[in-house]
């Protein structure tokens, strides 16, 4: 092979390099929050020279934001601005928009929406309870699939050999309650594959029990739906309630894709 490209007076390597620490910058504060240079610098192992040079693009370009000081960097306006053509142009959000809104009339608790990326699965969106529920399930954060119903939902409707590459050999607990067994965790997934449905409880959140269904319309089974409620609050009539409207919704939804598709 002969030497780079270049472009602009720049190798393509080097171009490639540094749009890889753009995004590297990006996914870092999104995970851990505003940092200094130093920090950043720390945390990533990106030169000075090189990522003050970046950050002062990225500010330019408000995909960062400083403080008054200008030395705390945090995501700017414009990385909203890019999540929401993400929401408004992604299909599934856009199907899925209305079923949720009928999951939370029907049974007055948190809904999920949330998609698979590798082994952890992403809040996509979200319908608030009527009642006053506090959980770690905002919008954009991730938690391992294997701890919660919405991924368990989608492992469960995956080929065995697929889902058993998802679920880690060593299991980190997120509470005192996550199943951390690798055995009876993929047990656990099994048992959702034959109902049709997932469930956890207190493995993600401890004091919330949470039940949830993959989306048939979804492209390979990555999106699924989940309703959360406070184990304080469930009874064994709700607890029936919600699994018969979760898996009423599937079958009806499975049987619309199977139209559309045939």
């Amino acid at each position: 092979m002969g030497a780079d490209k270049t472009v602009n007076g720049s190798s393509a390597t080097s171009q490639v390099k540094s749009a890889a620490r753009v995004l590297d910058i990006l996914d870092d504060i999104a995970t851990h929050g505003e940092g200094t240079q130093l920090q950043l610098g720390t945390r990533l192992g990106i030169p000075k020279s090189s990522l003050h040079a970046l950050l002062r693009t990225m500010c330019a370009r408000g995909w960062l934001d400083t403080d008054q000081t200008g030395s705390i960097y945090r995501l700017g306006v414009h990385t909203l601005t890019v999540s929401s053509a993400y929401i408004d142009s992604d299909p599934v959000l856009t199907r899925a928009g209305a079923v949720m809104d009928e999951i939370a009339a029907a049974t007055e608790e948190t809904v999920h929406l949330g998609r698979l990326d590798g082994s952890e699965i992403i809040y996509t969106a979200k319908r608030e309870s009527k009642h006053p529920l506090r959980m770690y399930s905002a919008v954009g954060r991730r938690l391992p699939a294997y701890s919660t119903a919405l991924g368990r939902a989608m492992l469960a409707e995956m080929p065995e050999d697929v889902r058993d590459s998802l679920v880690p050999h060593q299991i980190k607990a997120i509470t005192t309650q996550t199943v951390t067994d690798r055995d009876a965790l993929l047990a656990i997934i099994d048992k959702a594959a034959r109902l049709g449905y997932a469930e956890e409880s207190e493995e993600s959140c401890l004091g919330v029990r949470c039940f949830g269904v993959a989306l048939p319309f979804s492209r390979r089974s990555v999106d699924a739906l989940s309703i959360a409620v406070p184990i304080s609050r469930l009874k064994q009539g709700q607890e029936d309630l919600i699994i018969e409207t979760l898996l009423s919704v599937k079958a009806r939804l499975s049987a619309m894709n199977d139209k559309l598709v045939s």
